[in-house]
């Protein structure tokens, strides 16, 4: 049973992922949505071909489109997602799920209510390192892990001002100064997506007002009110354990070759990611699995289809699969088409297109996403009371069948890693 899907906003983002939901094979044909009908017209001209245009929103959740994709400014998120779904829509969502406790919960009483899919396309999910990290951790070599740091580090000259500048229009200095606990999911999905059966139960967060004066992250403008560009957030596990996050958006890191960061501890082994290199430890040996994690591009940084973004972000947009992916279960179609964010956008496309398919819910479901999301809600709140310890209400596990893709890949070897590693230090020593 394949379906119809509209995307609403044909962005920077959603043009991108418009050229791979058109290539599914279980989607039969996509509408497009976009205040810009302009924006429209030039994805077309690249060869990706809308089956019709809705005028607005309210437009396309009228019509018998089954799905929705959702790429609208990222605090509208929640409030669009529950539209669609109260219209019968499967929902796709970037992140953040929402900014609103309130708007989360709806979503998920939604969801079980009605049974319809929901996913939120979390990029981190399908982070080589995660990934990687991920596999280590359903083998049961961390043991119980006990502390994990999740950093999304991007610095604002490094192409969020011209991405700011094309979806706010004369006004976006208002939204550029998002407050950046708001938007946790880079980071606290990359450690929940690898430690999936944990959640945050507490945070105590802080932030830094901004320095730079160039009227981004100032109160008078913000339409949030926030004049913090880096807050710092550490959250208690449901284990005993801690978990620590960093959103950074004025830091000398060179974001464009990786943006998010992790490192997992556990009580028999742990794993450490740095800008070029990553390893997994235990007590006795140190492996180098940065080839198991390096991703390839799938497209030039100059390709015509990333011409409104900016330099700067262009990285994000092409890199493409590394060996820990599980490439053999996606369609065929997807073959040399651009990917992103370190191979994910090609999973992120096809859970979702075969969770509605199958009848289940993808791995980053409302619950999922809930888990992802809500710990940075909170953590905005503890930042705005001076540190505060605030509790956070879990909602629990998603109560219906949930579909896991990855189930099937071969379990990864860590011994022979090993082995290949001692050898080719043998070989190096010898010639």
């Amino acid at each position: 049973m394949s379906f119809t899907l509209g995307i609403v906003g044909i962005g920077q983002f959603g043009s991108h992922f418009a050229e791979l939901f058109a290539a599914h094979p279980e989607i039969d044909g996509i509408y497009a949505v976009d205040s810009v009908p302009e924006r429209i017209d030039a994805v077309e001209a690249r060869g990706v071909r809308f089956a019709g245009r809705f005028g607005t929103l309210e437009d396309l959740l009228a019509s018998d489109v089954d799905a929705v994709a959702i790429f609208t400014q990222r605090w509208t998120h929640g409030q669009h997602a529950l539209a669609a779904l109260r219209a019968g829509k499967h929902v796709y969502s970037a992140v953040p799920m929402a900014i609103e406790e309130d708007e989360i919960r709806q979503i998920t009483e939604e969801v079980q209510r009605t049974g319809l899919v929901y996913m939120m396309g979390e990029t981190s999910q399908y982070n080589a390192a995660v990934v990687l990290a991920r596999r280590i951790h359903r083998s049961g070599a961390f043991g119980e892990v006990f502390y994990a740091e999740g950093d999304y580090v991007h610095d604002m000259d490094l192409g969020f001002y011209d991405a700011y500048k094309y979806s706010g229009g004369d006004a976006w200095k208002s939204t550029a100064s998002y407050p950046p606990l708001l938007y946790p999911t880079h980071s606290i999905g990359g450690i929940l997506g690898v430690l999936g059966e944990r959640h945050a139960t507490s945070v105590s967060a802080l932030g830094r007002p901004d320095t730079r004066g160039d009227g981004v992250f100032d109160k008078d403008v913000s339409m949030f009110a926030n004049d913090v560009s880096n807050a710092f957030a550490l959250f208690g596990m449901d284990n005993g354990g801690a978990f620590r996050t960093n959103e950074l958006r004025r830091v000398g890191y060179p974001s464009h070759k990786r943006e998010s960061r992790f490192r997992f501890f556990g009580e028999a082994s742990s794993f450490e990611e740095t800008i070029d290199v990553t390893y997994w430890h235990d007590k006795e040996r140190v492996l180098d699995v940065t080839e198991q994690i390096r991703t390839g591009a799938t497209m030039s940084l100059d390709d015509p289809r990333l011409a409104d973004v900016s330099p700067a972000l262009r990285d994000a947009f092409v890199a493409g699969a590394a060996p820990v992916h599980h490439q053999a279960r996606l369609p065929k179609e997807f073959q040399g088409l651009p990917n992103g964010h370190e191979g994910a956008h090609h999973f992120l496309v096809d859970d979702f297109a075969r969770a509605v398919v199958d009848g289940a819910q993808p791995m980053v479901n409302a619950w999922q996403a809930a888990r992802y999301t809500l710990p940075g809600v909170i953590a905005h709140q503890s930042m705005n009371r001076d540190g505060e310890r605030l509790p956070i209400q879990d909602l629990g596990d998603c109560p219906l069948p949930v579909q896991d893709l990855d189930a099937d890949q071969e379990p990864l070897d860590l011994e022979a890693l090993w082995s290949a590693q001692e050898a080719a230090e043998q070989a190096a020593q010898q010639g």
